[in-house]
């Protein structure tokens, strides 16, 4: 456990101490002790800042489309593979939907250009063979949605490993009695599963919410100046374009603090609706 203990508290608690940043006028040569204080004005600096309400609004929407459109994928699947697929077919099927998990971002938007891209296999059918090359990856209409397709064809094998694991301690009696007194596929789902595994589901949703302003810096970053910052300018890149690239240090840090207290709220608020349900959620 100590190098993943050491990793956090480096990495992690002890970057918190550098939020001080947010509150000063930071120079990196001065450091933290000589550079200036200024309270809340780098505040007022990013809430003054068109570009961070855009940045944050397309944050909103895309955390949002991808907890609609996320859950459900993973978790048909992991149905599927429980009650239809069995032995070694179940195992395989597992493998190919978990492999992509473990691809790089790189990897991955490397390997949607070869398909959707100008010089790709769907851009070279629906030009129809011709010289009018459709590019997917630069109509900003499809931003959002290319994102949500990313996401799932990369990361739902994990999600389905995890609710498959949580449909094996569904107790089979439950759907056998539920079967003689006459419930169907349906009613058998609303009525056993989704109890079942209604734990896991809720830690899951909860741990989503957490990371609801965090929507992929990586997956973002390679695909921002192909559809624009308008669309595809995040908190993740707003902060890093502003830090790394502009050298504003302060109003980038300010940014990532606000990010920072507003995905704690949402995790305390969710965590406390899961009590109320009856769940323990992520703490007690």
């Amino acid at each position: 456990m100590v190098p993943g203990v050491l990793y956090f508290l480096v990495f992690q608690y002890g970057a918190l101490f550098g939020n001080i940043v947010a509150f000063e006028n930071y120079v990196p040569f001065l450091g933290f002790a000589q550079s200036q204080w200024v309270g809340l004005a780098n505040f007022a600096t990013l809430f003054g800042d068109p570009g961070f309400w855009q940045a944050l609004r397309n944050t909103v929407e895309l955390a949002g489309l991808q907890l609609v459109f996320f859950v459900p994928v993973p978790l048909a699947l992991a149905l599927l593979l429980h009650s239809v697929l069995r032995g070694w077919v179940r195992k395989a099927v597992t493998s190919v939907v978990f492999l992509p998990h473990f691809l790089s971002w790189v990897v991955a938007i490397a390997l949607f250009q070869q398909v959707l891209g100008p010089t790709g296999l769907l851009g070279g059918v629906l030009s129809g063979g011709g010289s009018h090359l459709v590019n997917v990856f630069a109509d900003p209409s499809l931003f959002k949605p290319l994102m949500i397709g990313e996401l799932i064809w990369k990361d739902c094998g994990w999600a389905t490993v995890i609710f498959t694991a949580a449909l094996f301690g569904v107790n089979e009696s439950l759907y056998e009695s539920s079967a003689i007194d006459g419930a169907g596929p349906w009613r058998r789902f609303w009525h056993v599963t989704l109890p079942g595994i209604r734990p896991v589901l809720i830690l899951v949703l909860v741990m989503r919410v957490g990371d609801i302003l965090t929507v992929g810096f990586d997956q973002v970053m390679m695909q921002r100046d192909g559809f624009g910052p308008q669309v595809a300018e995040v908190l993740d890149t707003y902060v890093y374009f502003h830090a790394t690239v502009n050298g504003d240090w302060s109003v980038a840090a300010a940014a990532g603090l606000f990010k920072g207290v507003v995905g704690l709220v949402l995790v305390v608020c969710a965590n406390k609706i899961a009590h109320r349900l009856g769940e323990e959620g992520v703490y007690r």
